[in-house]
This record gives structure tokens, sequence and C-alpha cells, in this order.
């Protein structure tokens, strides 16, 4: 200890140890958690990965309100799916525009969809649910595979890739959903923060501890719908009708990832900064519900990359040359570490690579959730006065 005390003051020390402990827990969390996919992709590749060898009946279940032009566009392709035996369920959720009218046309060339809908009138705080609730009900089988009117299907093997996965004890299969690659700043940031949890989730679902799935590209049993009391648990709030019923029931035994990219779903993202802040804010608004472990989990890691960067910093401010060049290090190999296991998991979804804007979203995107939820707060605290 006293040769450590010679070359650097206490205050060095407690910073070195600090930037390190946070270090170490960012390389673990991204070869254990973001690198999931990569590595179950050498399992399937390897023959280490059992699927279903049937192709038993499913129904995919659409809630659209006010997708008209999106259905047009999309819903053929779900439709036209290579798969024996399905069924697609769309759930005019209140429409106003056309939706009725072309579900009525669609109907007449597709034996196999079938339609219900939710009254305008309804006073449900999330319609939506009522709506998947009466697609549910409706659905003929016990598979459940669900998607939003603007997503489209990477290929006609969607439905196959992700039943696949329904061996007889799994519950849940997780797919990814991505959104298109367009030109501009909020794009990339966009397609980033997706790609990041989307990588985040299926990592965590590979590593046995599922906490959400994304209603673009989610499958569970009616069984499983039922057993949970639908959504009874979250009708008081306005989101969650996919993530709640994930965090709730899945765990490392009934859970499954589908990983192939001709099973993805595809849809366009925001195109303005504030209709994606308020998309961010209504998915955080049921992150409250989510499990402690769930909480904690995903609090770790911005809580120890927010601390790595400003550790960082005050020991380039503050050290001698010797712990400048050991931050400085740190700093380089996680960032190695970052584009690599990133980079390989988009090339892999088909998604575009990041470099140095990795750097700018890595310090941007948690303080967003950040003022989200600061704001909420100062919001929930205002409403309990008044």
């Amino acid at each position: 200890m006293e040769i450590f005390n010679i070359y650097f003051s206490r205050a060095e020390l407690y910073f070195l140890g600090g930037l390190l402990l946070t270090f170490i827990y960012q390389i673990y969390f991204y070869f254990h958690y973001i690198n999931g996919v990569i590595h179950y992709r050498k399992k399937i590749q390897h023959q280490k990965v059992s699927f279903l060898e049937k192709q038993p009946p499913v129904s995919v279940i659409i809630c659209a309100k006010n997708e008209a032009e999106n259905l047009s566009k999309f819903l053929p392709a779900i439709l036209e799916q290579d798969y024996p035996d399905f069924e697609v369920i769309v759930i005019n959720d209140g429409s106003v525009d056309d939706t009725d009218i072309l579900l009525g046309a669609f109907s007449k060339k597709y034996p196999n969809l079938r339609t219900t809908f939710v009254p305008q009138e309804a006073q449900n705080l999330s319609t939506k649910k009522l709506g998947i609730t009466l697609g549910v009900k409706a659905a003929k089988n016990d598979l459940l595979l669900f998607t939003d009117a603007d997503c489209v299907p990477a290929s006609h093997q969607w439905i196959k890739l992700m039943v696949r996965n329904f061996l007889p004890d799994i519950e849940f299969v997780l797919g990814y959903s991505g959104y298109s690659s367009q030109k501009g700043f909020l794009n990339q940031l966009i397609t980033y923060d997706t790609l990041f949890i989307g990588l985040q989730y299926m990592g965590m679902a590979l590593a046995g501890k599922p906490y959400m799935g994304v209603g673009r590209n989610l499958a569970y049993r009616k069984q499983t719908f039922f057993d949970q009391n639908g959504f009874a648990s979250s009708l008081n709030l306005l989101a969650g009708d996919d993530d709640l019923m994930v965090n709730r029931a899945a765990n490392k035994k009934n859970t499954r990832v589908e990983i192939s990219p001709e099973s993805i779903t595809w849809s366009r993202p925001k195109t303005t900064f504030k209709s994606w802040y308020q998309q961010k804010k209504r998915h955080l608004s049921v992150s409250s519900a989510y499990t402690k472990k769930s909480k904690w989990r995903l609090m770790l890691e911005p809580l120890t990359r927010g601390l790595f960067y400003i550790l960082l910093i005050v020991t380039c401010i503050v050290g001698n040359n010797i712990t400048k060049i050991f931050a400085v290090f740190l700093f380089l190999v996680r960032y190695a570490i970052q584009i690599t296991i990133i980079n390989r998991s988009a090339r892999h979804f088909k998604e575009r690579q990041y470099f140095l804007t990795l750097l700018v979203f890595d310090l941007l995107l948690p303080l967003i959730p950040l003022s989200i939820l600061a704001t909420n707060r100062k919001l929930s605290r205002y409403n309990k006065k008044w």
C-alpha cells in the first residue's frame, strides 16, 4: 500500500478503483447480455438448439387504430405467410378512417382473415388492451403471435420461425422488431436505441432473466393469457400490453428467443423528436410496474455507465500521467468491445453500423429516460399536492 501511496494520492486511488469497478461491470454486461444473440447464433449453427418439427395452428393478432394506409401496405405480407394453418385477427380499435372498408375488402380475398372491433365510444384508458383481449378470446388456436398494423415481416417464414420455438414447456417467444434506416441524426438515434434495447432484452432472456418483449413481434400461449388474468393488473396503465405480460410471467424455463433475420418485423420510426420522446415516455410509464429484480438489473447498467464516464473525466482532470493513461486505456478497451459486439449484432439483424455516433448515443440515451422519469416524479408530486 505504501508503494501505491508513493505514486498515487488517496483520491486518485479511489477514483481509479471506482473506474475499474464500473469498467468490469460494463464489460461483463456486454459479453454476458449484449453479446447473447451472437453467442446463441453459434449454438444454433452447431445444432445445439432443438426446435419444434410440427407446425401447429397459429392465430396472428393485430390491433389497428386508424391504420388503413399501413394495413393496405403490410397486411397482405402477413396474410400470405408460408405456413399451413393460421388465421389473422385484426381488431379495429375505434378507427375513424377507412379501416373498416379495407378489412371488408380484404376479407373477401383472404379467407384466413377475421375481424372484430372496439367501439369508438369505449372509455378504457387503453383501448388497445381491450382490443387485444377481444382478439385473444376470438382466437381459435392456442398459439398467439402479435404484431402491429405498421409492421411488415422480413420474410414469408416469419410465422414458421417464431412458432418453431414452442416446445411443450415454452410459453413465450421473443422476437426482434427493428425500425427502417433513413437519413438523419434522429433516425440513427432511434435505430440505435431500438437495437440496444433489443439486444438487451433478448440477451437477458437467453441468460435466463427475461424481463420484456415488444408487441411488434411477440408470441405466447392463449392459456398463458388467461392464467395471468389478461391485462387485469395493468388496466390503470396506458401502455404495458406487451412488456408487462412478459415481465410478470416469463422465466428462464418457459421463454425462448427467435433471432433469425427472416423472423424480424420492420416498421417506420417516428420522424420528429417530440413524437419519439412521447413514445419513450409512454413506454417508460409502466416501468414502475416491473418486478424489483428487473428494475435493479435495468438500473445497474446505465448507473455504472454514467459513473464510468464521470470517473473517467475526473481522473483525467485531477490524476497524474499514470492514472490518465490507465483511464484512457480502459476507455479505449470498452469502446473497442462496444464497437465489435454492437456492430456484429447489427450486421446479423441487417441494421446499420455505428462508430463515432456510438459514443454520442452511449452518452445521450441514458439522459432521455432520466429526464422523463424526473418529469414524471415532479408531476406525481404535484398531483398528490393537488
